[in-house]
């Protein structure tokens, strides 16, 4: 059980770049880094404009000498302090993720970035070399991911609970952008704008979530190719605000051969808050989580009572158990889940820095991000091209 005990010699020297006070995401990543003192505070560019950034760093009690106007000048005057920071979490719109880590990376900082990792596989090539070449974590904010439940379906996979996985339902398909929002709301204006929102917006604002959560639960998973259709159902949009997927999955040791995955991403499903749910059919046995109720996952056996499995019970496998933060019973959400991505981060960074190896720990990292970009862009390609079946590799 995590109880705030200390895992690292020294709280990692910590900043952001976006994330102000205006931003939709930058508390839960502050409340995250924060909660187990893995991470400390110390600096940020956290607006476009200064003086906003320079006023809501006091209110952070950010040091007005280390609240800066840009990350170029943090990254520089950083550098030449013997307290400089160490790491530094992007929380910016999608088209500065890949200019400001490609710098965090060649300034020797670790990264905490926002998905989408980038805009195009070339520059997630790009990003994974250059991690490798500087020794850095490159971690990506799958918050969801973080759920303790998520970590029980992949242990029941693994060890074969469900047997061979046949089938994969997965949505993310809300309903709050299915008027023009944007038109009101700055936080979701930029997210329909290509320039800066990349080639999508609900394949990638949306999608790429349950994808990287099917990928965590059976790492062994390989897409061999798929079919996307997509549209903008909300006049006057650039990007798709609905979307919906086919793939296929080539065989391995957890999976059957030409077994498919279905994927709808969407934020015109009126009425629906979030309808983030995960079904995964094996050979033997079923297993469902909706992030709606993330404490919780059904896992069904064909002809016997459904079983509904909690967070913290003791029938659980023990490496799912090892982030209860709260007994069992008492309910956890999407804080604690995006604090149990920043432990993890924490540790794979620390063991960069001692030049040292994590084991079987796991995290959604720079290879993760990258997946991401070339999911979307085979997507894209599909649909572009009459939702036409296009292969992976």
């Amino acid at each position: 059980m995590i109880n705030g005990s200390k895992v690292l010699d020294h709280p990692i020297r910590w900043a952001m770049v976006g994330g102000g006070k205006g931003s939709q995401i930058g508390y839960i990543h502050r409340s995250a880094a924060l909660r187990d003192n893995n991470f400390q505070l110390v600096a940020g560019a956290f607006d476009i404009n200064p003086e906003r950034g320079m006023a809501f760093a006091a209110e952070l009690g950010v040091a007005a000498d280390r609240c800066y106007p840009d990350y170029k000048t943090m990254f520089e005057e950083e550098a030449k302090r013997e307290d400089g920071i160490e790491a530094v979490s992007i929380a910016t719109p999608n088209g500065m993720h890949y200019t400001v880590c490609k710098a965090a990376l060649e300034a020797g900082l670790h990264v905490v970035c926002e998905k989408p990792l980038c805009f195009t596989s070339e520059e997630a090539e790009e990003l994974v070399a250059l991690a490798k070449e500087k020794n850095r974590v490159v971690g990506v904010t799958y918050g969801y991911s973080g759920h303790q439940m998520i970590q029980q379906a992949r242990q029941m996979i693994k060890h074969g609970d469900l047997g061979d996985i046949r089938v994969i339902n997965m949505s993310f398909a809300f309903g709050g952008y299915n008027y023009k929002i944007e038109e009101t709301n700055p936080a979701a204006k930029w997210r329909f704008d290509p320039t800066k929102a990349g080639p999508s917006f609900a394949l990638g604002d949306v999608g790429t979530h349950p994808l990287f959560i099917i990928e965590a639960m059976i790492p062994d998973m390989k897409i061999d190719n798929l079919m996307c259709t997509k549209d903008s159902f909300v006049e006057g949009r650039e990007l798709e605000d609905n979307a919906f997927v086919i793939m296929k999955l080539k065989g391995s040791e957890s999976v059957q051969e030409g077994a498919k995955v279905y994927c709808w991403a969407s934020s015109i499903n009126c009425g629906a808050r979030h309808d983030h749910k995960i079904r995964v059919v094996g050979s033997k046995a079923s297993i469902e989580w909706d992030d709606e109720r993330p404490n919780q996952m059904t896992y069904e056996i064909e002809g016997e009572p459904v079983r509904v499995l909690e967070r913290g019970a003791g029938y659980l496998y023990p490496e799912a158990r090892v982030e209860d933060r709260i007994g069992g019973g008492h309910a956890e959400g999407l804080f604690e889940a995006w604090a149990n991505l920043y432990r993890r981060f924490a540790v794979a960074m620390d063991a960069a820095n001692n030049g040292e190896e994590y084991g079987d720990f796991w995290y959604p990292n720079v290879e993760s991000g990258a997946q991401g970009v070339k999911w979307i862009e085979k997507c894209v390609e599909s649909a572009n091209n009459g939702a036409c079946w296009v292969d992976y590799d």
